[in-house]
This record gives C-alpha cells, sequence and structure tokens, in this order.
C-alpha cells in the first residue's frame, strides 16, 4: 500500500475535536473552534509545506490505491453520526446555554469540513454512489444547491464577473455572502432549468434536483423541529448555517481579485492555474483534503484530491487557509495584505 495515504488519516482529526467538544463541558465545548482557527493557524506559520508533486508512477499508484477512497467515504456516516450525537447533546436539559453554543461552533465546523468540504471532492467525482454521498453530507447542512452551482456553475464561470462565487477586488466578504449566497441558489435554479429544458423535461416533476433537494431540507428541518423541538431546531440551522459560510469564506478567498481575460463577447480565456490562490501550508492541505491546493483542482476539476499538484505559476496565499479566513473577516487588514499580494503579480506579469 502506498504509504502517502497514511496521512490523510489525520483527516479524522477534525470529527474527533468536534466529538470531543461535543461530548464535553464548559469551557472544552469550544475546543473544536479554538483547534481549527487557533492552533493550526499558529503551527502554519511553522509548518509551511511542501511544493513537491507526485511522479506519474507514483499518481497512477496514488489512483490505484483504494484507501484514498476510503477515508473520504468514510468521513459520510461520520457526519450522519456526528449529526445525530449534536442533536442528542444539544437537547439535554443539563446542558447549560453557554455550552450548547460552544456545541453549535463544533458541529458548525463539522458541517463546513466533512458537510461540504468532503462533498465538494465527492461530488467531482463520476460515479452515481459518489454523487449521492456528496449530496447526503451537503444535505447536513441544508446547501444541496451546492452540488449543481459548483459543478455546473462555479467552475464554468470562475475568476469572472458572471460568477456569485468568485470574489471581486475591493469586495469585503460580508458583502460577498449576500451576494453569492443569493445568486449562487438562483444559478442552481437557472442551470437545471436549463437541463430540464434540453432534456424536454417538466420543471414541475421529480426530474427537477432543485425540488428534490428543497424537499429533502424541509423533510431534515420538519423531522428535526418534530423529534427535538424548536430550540434544538434552531440550534441545528445554526450549525448549518455556519457550515455553509464557512464554505462562501473559503470561496472568497480561494479567487479574490483574480480574473480571466474576456477574450470576443461571450467567451473567457481557458482556465489556467493563475486564476486560483493557492496554499501548500501542510495541516491546511491534510485537514482540508487537499483543498487548498486550489489551482490544480480548477485547472482540472477531475484530479482527485490525492494527486493535486503545485504550480510554480499560482499565486501562493501568504498564509494557510485556516489564517486566511480569519484574516477575510476583518476587511481593512484583508485589503491591505491581499492587495499588496495582487500588486505583486500584476508586477511580474508585466515583467513576462
Amino acid at each position: 500500500m502506498h504509504q502517502s495515504a497514511y496521512k490523510y488519516l489525520s483527516s479524522y482529526v477534525a470529527p474527533l475535536v468536534v466529538w470531543f467538544s461535543l461530548s464535553a463541558s464548559g469551557l472544552w465545548t469550544y475546543f473544536a473552534l479554538v483547534f481549527v482557527f487557533g492552533l493550526i493557524p499558529a503551527l502554519e506559520f511553522f509548518f509551511t509545506g511542501s511544493e513537491k508533486n507526485m511522479t506519474e508512477v507514483e499518481e497512477s499508484l496514488a489512483l490505484q490505491n483504494r484507501l484514498y477512497d476510503y477515508i473520504i467515504w468514510s468521513l459520510v456516516p461520520i457526519q450522519i453520526l456526528l449529526l445525530f450525537y449534536f442533536l442528542e447533546r444539544i437537547s439535554d436539559p443539563s446542558v447549560w446555554l453557554s455550552e450548547k453554543v460552544g456545541m453549535v461552533t463544533a458541529f458548525g465546523i463539522s458541517c463546513g469540513v466533512l458537510g461540504i468540504n468532503a462533498a465538494h471532492e465527492l461530488g467531482h467525482r463520476v460515479t452515481k454512489h459518489e454523487q449521492w454521498m456528496s449530496k447526503i453530507l451537503l444535505s447536513t447542512t441544508l446547501y444541496m444547491h451546492f452540488f449543481i452551482e459548483h459543478n455546473f456553475g462555479h467552475h464554468k464561470n470562475v475568476s469572472t464577473d458572471d460568477d456569485p462565487a468568485s470574489s471581486k477586488y475591493g469586495e469585503n466578504i460580508y458583502a460577498f455572502f449576500i451576494r453569492t449566497i443569493r445568486d449562487s441558489w438562483l444559478s442552481a435554479w437557472q442551470i437545471e432549468a436549463k437541463r430540464l429544458a434540453q432534456a424536454q423535461q417538466g420543471f414541475w416533476s421529480w426530474h427537477n434536483e432543485m425540488l428534490v433537494y428543497q424537499v429533502i431540507q424541509a423533510s431534515i428541518v420538519a423531522a428535526i423541529g418534530w423529534f427535538y423541538g424548536l430550540q434544538v431546531l434552531i440550534f441545528f440551522l445554526m450549525s448549518a448555517t455556519m457550515g455553509f459560510l464557512l464554505l462562501e469564506t473559503v470561496n472568497y478567498i480561494e479567487h479574490y481579485g483574480l480574473r480571466r481575460q474576456k477574450i470576443s463577447e461571450k467567451h473567457y480565456e481557458p482556465v489556467q492555474p493563475n486564476h486560483s490562490w493557492n496554499s501548500n501550508h501542510a495541516l491546511g492541505r491534510l485537514l482540508l483534503l487537499e483543498l487548498t491546493r486550489h489551482s490544480d483542482h480548477h485547472y482540472k476539476a477531475t484530479r482527485k484530491y490525492q494527486i493535486l499538484r503545485h504550480f510554480d505559476e499560482s499565486p501562493q496565499m501568504p498564509a494557510g487557509y485556516p489564517a486566511m479566513m480569519l484574516l477575510a473577516l476583518v476587511p481593512p487588514l484583508w485589503f491591505r495584505v491581499m492587495h499588496k499580494q495582487i500588486a505583486q503579480l500584476h508586477q511580474i506579469e508585466t515583467q513576462h
């Protein structure tokens, strides 16, 4: 078995710290939040990672090694179990409100890291069972439309003004949240309506995946409200919201200020590695299953996480994903750091 596969067993750290926070009491319920957005960003300043890529032979071996698949598949039942454990813990009347808030942040992180990030990887797979795994994960954070918009909208329109998930130069993250959440949902409806029209299938039918997604998500909300009550439902909705806000924060930092050139009235230049911000910081790479090597993911979206590559021409973030996500929450600091990075990119492009 290829040795490199074992390092991705560290992806279980995230659900473990979430489980610890859910089972803890007092301030320890906030441990997942501190771990992901405190400890990891601090450590990444010392463990900056490697620019090394696999050889063709190593890539071939990695694609044949099923452990990579088993790891990501296993995150689906883990997320489901964490959801039920969260609901049980949050419904316990002996748990203090402050502790429940900590548990909300813990499961919110689980929604972002497992419910969306793992779903993102599985959603790019070609097998039906893996695509269903993706949709199951997305349902736990009430963001199933991501499957349609990301695969058929974002990857087509990335780093253009046509893409609601690509942040604009000078756009702060809070304005971006409003625009991307609203427009991504509307875009998914438009994409699905176009697909149905081409297939000559009715919009008001079970062929419409967006309609099916709304029914599934409404059923989840109704079931939680019925079995656990209004208070638990509110806490669940808070965690789900945190999960998709984490996703949109990642979207914000991944393409900020980068734009593809328009080569005709309706067409842009092909997607290249320089249209996404990249990060080789080791801990973030493992925690997020190589999502941080985002340049290669957009250059070749079909490449599985274990063989994503570094490109010298891709713009590099000055810190890992968790630290950059925190920085984005303070727009003046974000602009100060990133506008300097973008200016340096433009200077390099001018010299070439």
